[in-house]
């Protein structure tokens, strides 16, 4: 969506609308665009694509899944621009109830390295996410609780506060229900508490897909657990080995880490005859994969 050079500057506009304004005519003029009607189609197109959401007021603001992946850039790209808070805040009085109690017992888990208020940011972008981003209704204060935990211990690794032993690995596909999950849980079979690993998706769907758990089950490795979370900069920050599979550049690049894009098909609608090929195709790449990293693998398939 952001290759389109034009609708990246509208985008970069918004980014810098002050709260009270972001509607078709603001851009414009800040653009300094003639006719509008390029900027109608940059507009829904970015909507559609889960950038933008329209205010009752006609106007548009940045989507939390926006301002995560893509902040930086148009912070960095905007003339003395301010990134606005996200609907949900970042102080813990800010966020609905259930999330602030969230934030409140995750702040103390994480006192030794980050403030109150950075763990309500996380927190609230985390429950933003999964309950808009990827649909997520049933169990989702467990689930937002999961996934802030796993941000903020990315985002402890990344910054250096939190020095692990053990490399980290990310598997990115798009809907995190299937490709990426599978290779997760077959490397966490493989190399056990060797290798901490993460998944993630460009465009998270609402649960793992059933066929999916069932070809893991036929080989005894467990998945039940796991659910579809989006994509997020820390962690990818965290990640020494960054592994795609079918979601083009929406991974962002980072120095110093090592990258793969694996041609894997996507199980999603296939019959179970087909997601077992593409189960024995994942095993054998983690399984490579885990060879090059030098370590003794733990168990093996029966």
């Amino acid at each position: 969506m952001l290759t389109d050079p034009f609708r990246l500057r509208v985008l970069s506009a918004l980014a810098s609308a002050p709260d009270e304004e972001g509607g078709l005519g603001f851009v414009a003029r800040v653009m300094d665009v003639p006719g509008q009607e390029s900027l109608v189609d940059a507009l829904n197109a970015l909507e559609g694509a889960g950038l933008l959401s329209r205010t009752s007021a006609g106007t548009y603001q940045l989507t939390a899944d926006a301002w995560i992946r893509f902040g930086r850039l148009l912070a960095s790209g905007a003339q003395g621009a301010t990134p606005v808070n996200i609907a949900v805040g970042t102080s813990p009085a800010d966020l609905p109830p259930v999330a602030a109690r969230i934030a409140q017992t995750l702040a103390y888990r994480f006192s030794s390295y980050f403030s109150p208020e950075t763990v309500a940011r996380y927190v609230g972008e985390s429950y933003a996410l999964l309950s808009e981003r990827a649909h997520i209704d049933r169990f989702l204060p467990s689930l937002t609780t999961r996934f802030a935990t796993d941000r903020l211990s990315a985002l402890a690794t990344a910054k250096g506060l939190v020095l692990r032993g053990t490399p980290e690995v990310l598997f990115v596909c798009v809907q995190n229900a299937g490709r990426s999950q599978m290779a997760a849980a077959i490397l966490r079979y493989l190399a056990g508490d060797r290798v901490h690993v993460r998944t993630a998706g460009s465009a998270p769907a609402s649960a793992v897909h059933p066929t999916v758990i069932d070809a893991l089950d036929e080989i005894g490795i467990p998945l039940a657990a796991e659910f579809p979370k989006p994509l997020t900069d820390e962690v990818v920050q965290a990640a020494d080995y960054v592994v795609t599979m079918g979601c083009g550049d929406a991974c962002p690049i980072y120095p110093g880490r090592q990258y793969m894009d694996w041609s894997i098909e996507d199980p999603v609608g296939r019959p179970i005859e087909e997601v077992r090929q593409i189960r024995d195709d994942v095993y054998s790449r983690v399984k490579s994969m885990l060879d090059g990293m030098n370590l003794q693998r733990g168990s093996d398939r029966p």
